[in-house]
């Protein structure tokens, strides 16, 4: 824990992650993954594993949080489509709504963790 109160949880090394690839995470060991990481563009994003509409986790399988065609993040309760990049919905019963983004950080060894207030994320 750094003197501002975070923790930096370490989740993979950023050479796992492919283009296009998603991997859900369970950093505080609860049973269940809270978060997901995934490459789009070469850049990574995470977000937590809660849909905004219904609070559901959102893959309907582990590691899968995409639509068929990889296009989208899709919620697999009722299908709503998300932005890989902004993980504004553009689709579904939660238009225009967002998946709550998680804060990264990719060491100089290529660690990557994310970061947690005070054991939330």
């Amino acid at each position: 824990m750094n003197a501002m109160g975070t923790h930096r949880w370490p989740l993979c090394h950023d050479h796992e992650l492919a283009e296009g690839q998603v991997r859900g995470f369970d950093p505080e060991g609860e049973g269940q993954d809270t978060l997901f990481v995934l490459r789009h563009e070469g850049r990574l994003h995470a977000w937590a594993n809660a849909c905004p509409h219904m609070g559901v986790p959102m893959a309907w399988r582990r590691h899968a949080y995409l639509n068929a065609s990889g296009t989208h993040v899709q919620c697999h309760a009722h299908g709503a489509l998300f932005d890989k990049a902004s993980g504004l919905c553009v689709q579904g019963p939660c238009l225009g709504q967002s998946l709550r983004r998680r804060e990264l950080v990719v060491d100089q060894d290529g660690q990557v963790k994310v970061l947690a207030l005070m054991n939330k994320i």
